[in-house]
């Protein structure tokens, strides 16, 4: 068999730089936009932030054209005429964006991380040998972001070996983690969720003193039970600690709610020392106000950054108008110029792209659940899925998503994540169509109003929801429990 080698035409689909651009920034929420914005402004030194001075009238655009197009000479006319003449990239937010919107800047939270809290701590003990305070720096920061330490001892062992050149032992380590496990806050340093709880209640009883609300008394049955009957206590089998305890209901009621006292999560009064502050505050970026009866529909104006070409930029352009010839690194500073403005100029369309497709879906979505966001009557929202949106829009479902993923609407209700607004529908006895989301909502009432002693299980819990009209199985019940993140009857269970 001979082979050869031949020309083919095809046709691909190939996305721009623009498009490119665009998709990254469609799936950035408000909160994020700035940073982004600010990593251009720090890339780009054609691009500037703020209300753009109008220069163009300054420039001298009546010139004389030329149109040598050799290699060896480099025309500035028609890259004139196309940058600045035109002036296209001056780009100023004029829809959706309110000037009378006052420019609040959201506090940001000092806050102590949890390693820092606990090297403080460190640094009040004096060890015999400085490898021993090592070990405990290297202790506390394998420590997790919930307050605990997952890694077993001899990989703390190997890393100590691998990166500070300490050879010790899982014995060595445990005796420091003991140390470690004696620092605030309570609990801090627990292997699991039992030794967490022992550590608290160890440390309460030892506290105890007569000014107490716990009797010292309740505080003993709880270590009892959380150290020899964890596994009846995690499951709630409440007669058998009764009878394997020996005790009252009462007393057990008693030793339970000290146990309820405790934090699972010791950490989770510190920053873990890297979060940043749009993981601390959600940011909306979209703004869905009523007046005259009406939904009035705006862009948070963090979606609407001012941004303009750098006049600087402008000026050197301006200056090599009157040259005809360039010299090579004349030549190569005004392609770099030219690169620049070309790239500041597909940073403002995206940003322009982006700004009128967030508002394009978001309308979509507000007309698409208008009698919810009229009365924020959660029972009004809609069967509603992305292809709905892309329908309504022209858009592609895969950019309804990006829009859709990681941002939020605030409205007379509440600040709510648009993804909460898409559902499927089933339809009830009387042949309504209706969204997931009212008969979730009607399951999390349900279950509310239960008897905790006896709580529903998922076959009672679709038998009342038939009877109010939705046909929904067993196993849905489950799926649909799950993602409301509730337990199962079993754990539900309380005294």
């Amino acid at each position: 068999m001979r082979t050869r080698l031949a020309q083919k035409q095809s046709q691909i689909q190939k996305l721009s730089p623009q498009q490119i651009q665009l998709m990254k920034l469609l799936q950035i929420p408000a909160a994020m936009l700035d940073q982004r914005v600010q990593e251009e402004l720090e890339a780009n030194p054609a691009l500037e932030e703020g209300s753009a001075s109008d220069k163009t009238d300054t420039l001298d655009q009546n010139g004389e054209e030329n149109t040598d197009n050799q290699e060896e000479t480099y025309e500035l006319d028609d890259y004139l005429s196309e940058y600045i003449e035109d002036d296209p990239v001056a780009y100023q937010s004029s829809r959706n964006y309110n000037p009378d919107e006052e420019d609040k800047s959201i506090p940001i939270a000092v806050e102590q991380s949890l390693n820092e809290h606990l090297e403080r701590q460190l640094g009040l003990i004096d060890f015999d040998h400085e490898s021993d305070q090592l070990i405990a720096m290297q202790v506390i920061g394998s420590i997790d972001e919930d307050g605990y330490l997952r890694r077993d001892p001899a990989s703390i062992v190997d890393d100590l070996m691998f990166s500070q050149n300490i050879f010790t032992t899982e014995e060595k380590i445990l005796e420091i983690l003991q140390l470690v496990q004696g620092f605030d806050p309570p609990g801090i340093g627990a292997r699991d969720l039992r030794e967490c709880l022992l550590l608290q209640l160890q440390l309460k009883l030892e506290n105890w003193d007569e000014w107490e609300d716990e009797e010292p008394e309740a505080i003993k049955y709880a270590i009892t039970i959380v150290r020899d009957y964890f596994d009846a206590f995690s499951k709630k089998h409440f007669d058998k600690l009764v009878r394997q305890l020996n005790i009252s209901e009462a007393e057990l009621k008693e030793a339970m709610d000290v146990i309820l006292t405790l934090n699972p999560k010791p950490a989770s009064g510190y920053s873990s020392g890297n979060l940043s502050r749009t993981n601390q505050y959600v940011i909306p970026d979209f703004i869905i106000e009523t007046k005259d009866g009406e939904l009035h529909l705006r862009l948070n104006s963090r979606n609407a950054p001012e941004l303009h070409i750098s006049d600087h930029f402008r000026e050197l352009l301006s200056a090599q108008k009157g040259s005809a010839r360039l010299q090579k690194k004349q030549k190569e500073a005004v392609q770099f110029v030219k690169q620049k403005v070309e790239s500041a100029r597909w940073f403002i369309d995206a940003i322009r792209q982006r700004q009128e497709t967030l508002y394009k879906t978001m309308y979509a979505i507000m007309q698409y659940q208008y009698d919810y966001f009229m009365t924020g009557d959660e029972r009004r929202l809609r069967p509603m899925i992305l292809q709905d949106i892309a329908d309504i829009t022209g858009l592609d479902v895969s950019t309804v998503s990006r829009v859709a993923n990681s941002k939020f609407v605030q409205t007379e209700y509440g600040t709510k994540s648009l993804k909460s607004f898409f559902s499927e529908g089933m339809q009830n006895t009387d042949g309504e169509e209706v969204s997931t989301l009212e008969i979730k909502d009607i399951l999390t009432e349900v279950i509310e109003k239960e008897n905790k002693r006896k709580p529903l299980s998922d076959q009672k819990l679709s038998g009342i929801l038939k009877e109010k009209g939705y046909k929904v199985a067993r196993r849905t019940i489950a799926k649909y429990r799950d993602q409301l993140n509730i337990p199962k009857a079993s754990l539900r269970k309380e005294l």
